[in-house]
């Protein structure tokens, strides 16, 4: 067995385990690695992924796409344990109706985030903007969900966030650490000093009263996005305000992981949290992060006495 083969049988191991089946793509990979063994290569390359994907004639550009996504996905985790090898990007083949590829938010880029929006001229803007960020950041509620709150959505008394009617129509309890209460709550006092009558009933409010709509959210982060060192937006590829859920997904997972955690009983509760409606809905932020495929690897590592 060649190490690129027991690599690819440490990847199928480690995703079946979180829940995947991987019946077809653990095929496509095999074949793919099979397909590098026979031409002489022991590393994943951009140029080899692409010239395995593009061999047949008779493929569909659909079918070549999907088969350099799965070795995409593969080529993540192998990059992870080992950094010679090569992640095709994602601009390569592209089929459409993909989901955008997230893009993971440091902890110091959403800092300079909320300290660039406080440099926005309006100040209700400025401190309106900067709670939605930090909001996003450490809840993980949808950009939807945190426009939609009404300032009765927020109790105190128990740290927590009521989001309504979102996705399927269901609503939810959202728990707040007592730092991110103390915060929306600073924010609701500015909120008020500065807009004392305004027109809804909503928590975050616009400088003409009424409820901030995603176009406002939208150039408002689009103004601080470069003041804040934050790399401008692509169109397969954040950032992006929905960016903070996934950040919020994948550093929960890392810290799981690195924790001893069992992530896949515990991945339920996460998924619950999030609103969504299966746990198979967040099994999609598993390949989101090659820092998180690190961090599954060293459990499994750990699990099978020292062998990647």
């Amino acid at each position: 067995m060649s190490a690129l083969s027991a690599t690819l049988e440490d990847y199928l191991v480690l995703r079946r385990s979180l829940g995947y089946k991987l019946a077809r793509p653990g095929s496509v990979l095999t074949n793919f690695v099979g397909w590098l063994d026979c031409e002489g290569v022991d590393r994943i390359t951009v140029g080899h992924a692409l010239a395995w994907a593009t061999r047949s004639t008779e493929a569909s550009d659909r079918w070549r796409s999907t088969q350099l996504g799965m070795v995409r996905c593969f080529a993540r985790y192998a990059q992870a344990v080992d950094p010679a090898h090569e992640v095709p990007p994602t601009w390569l083949l592209p089929s459409g109706g993909h989901r955008p590829a997230p893009y993971l938010y440091s902890e110091a880029e959403v800092t300079a985030l909320m300290l660039a929006a406080g440099g926005l001229a309006s100040p209700l803007r400025a401190a309106t903007l900067g709670a939605v960020i930090g909001l996003l950041a450490v809840s993980g509620i949808r950009v939807g969900e945190a426009l939609r709150l009404d300032r009765s959505d927020l109790d105190a008394s128990v740290g927590a966030l009521i989001i309504r009617n979102s996705k399927a129509g269901k609503s939810r309890a959202v728990p707040l650490s007592a730092s991110t209460v103390e915060a929306l709550e600073s924010y609701s006092a500015r909120r008020d000093e500065l807009c004392p009558s305004p027109k809804t009933t909503a928590m975050f409010v616009s400088t003409t009263g009424t409820r901030w709509r995603s176009g406002n959210l939208n150039a408002a982060f689009d103004e601080v996005r470069d003041p804040a060192g934050v790399p401008p937006r692509r169109a397969r590829c954040g950032p992006r305000l929905a960016d903070m859920r996934h950040t919020f997904a994948v550093r929960t997972l890392i810290r799981w992981h690195r924790e001893g955690i069992d992530v896949q009983a515990a991945l339920p509760l996460l998924s619950t949290y999030m609103g969504h409606v299966s746990p198979a809905s967040t099994y999609w932020y598993f390949s989101a992060s090659p820092e998180l495929l690190a961090a599954a690897a060293r459990r499994v590592e750990n699990a099978r006495g020292g062998r990647v």
